[in-house]
């Protein structure tokens, strides 16, 4: 479904990406793991056309490097930032509304979405801007799904919130899994990715250094401490 091949990506004259390379298969989830400021967010904005970036990047074989952000998300790529982009003004359930993209109504509605997150449900006519932070993120993942993408990019969606809304984010993980949906997950809490994941690849400095199952990862001390543990 995804191809990434020698990747190469730029802020201005400053190198991020050194030949990455990165594939997801239909269906899949794959974790991206490292440590801060190793390239794991701009691998993803690489990918939704938010960086200067040289290379293969192909989504069902349509070439997204030569692609504005709008076109590669209509053709079926989501994409949950780490900022957690919610229009605050808005309501939850017009959040929602925003998220479907003026598309038929698949799988994703806000019944759905409010079964899994009762905790929306609950708020779906408060404006988005006075949530929790907690909140804020499961709004984000929720909207993201509204347009039934094929792939989903989700950087960092555990950080920073309290162990229930951790358990919260896990379990939309695992449904995504059950419904065939592939994910790129950029994670740092290790016991989440290992948990969900099909494949995981941890990157270092620009360049991936591990690729394998969770338990080649687990097998394997060195990569762990060389660049996963503090």
């Amino acid at each position: 479904m995804l191809r990434i091949e020698n990747l190469q990506a730029f802020y201005g004259k400053s190198q991020v990406l050194h030949g990455v390379d990165l594939t997801i298969a239909g269906g899949e989830i794959v974790s991206l793991l490292g440590r801060n400021g190793v390239g794991r967010s701009t691998t993803a904005k690489a990918i939704m056309g938010l960086v200067d970036c040289t290379g293969v990047v192909e989504f069902e074989g349509h070439d997204l490097t030569k692609r504005k952000t709008f076109e590669i998300a209509h053709l079926g790529v989501g994409y949950v930032p780490e900022n957690r982009d919610i229009f605050p003004s808005l309501t939850v359930d017009e959040n929602l509304r925003l998220g479907n993209k003026g598309r038929r109504q698949g799988y994703w509605t806000s019944d759905r979405i409010y079964q899994l997150f009762p905790a929306l449900g609950e708020r779906a006519r408060t404006e988005a801007g006075v949530l929790s932070g907690g909140e804020q993120q499961m709004l984000t993942l929720a909207r993201t799904m509204m347009g039934d993408p094929k792939l989903v990019i989700i950087d960092e969606p555990t950080e920073g919130l309290a162990p229930k809304i951790v358990r919260l984010v896990a379990q939309f993980l695992k449904q995504l899994k059950e419904h065939g949906v592939s994910v790129l997950l950029i994670e740092q809490k290790l016991t989440i990715a290992l948990e969900i994941s099909h494949r995981v690849y941890v990157m270092g400095h620009g360049h991936m250094v591990f690729e394998g199952s969770p338990d080649d990862l687990r097998a394997n001390k060195l990569i762990r401490q060389e660049w996963l543990e503090v």
